[in-house]
């Protein structure tokens, strides 16, 4: 099943919380995004119901192997184009984050390997000094 925008947010959240945490519990991401604890509460029983996580009986929220996959993706492409933006095209990095966070979710699989890309040869060429 297509995930929305708002569920990939909440895979993303739900995965930096992890790392940051160890644990991750519904009112971790409401006080992250936020949110309030029914809109978290509605996103965690639809992410549950389409197999992306997993709620213990004590709170505690886990990513199923494919809401890491996909939290994994929508992290990667959000790192890789604030990167890009604020090293390659000196946009400042709140502004790099905030459009990196929008452009994250449209964009193609070909034009986020294009921009990989870029971001590798523009690192060799600040490491080679040209």
């Amino acid at each position: 099943m297509a995930l929305l925008e708002s569920g990939e947010d909440y895979l993303e959240t739900i995965l930096i919380l992890q790392q940051r945490n160890g644990s991750v519990r519904s009112i971790d991401i409401a006080t992250e995004m936020s949110y309030s604890k029914p809109s978290v509460s509605r996103a965690m029983s639809i992410l549950k119901k389409n197999g992306y996580i997993i709620m213990h009986d004590d709170g505690r929220i886990v990513l199923t192997d494919a809401g890491l996959e996909k939290a994994s993706s929508v992290l990667d492409r959000h790192k890789t184009l604030t990167t890009f933006l604020s090293s390659v095209l000196n946009v400042p990095h709140d502004i790099a984050e905030k459009d990196a966070c929008r452009i994250e979710h449209i964009i193609s699989p070909e034009t986020f390997e294009g921009f990989k890309k870029l971001l590798v040869e523009a690192s060799r060429s600040k490491a080679s000094g040209s």
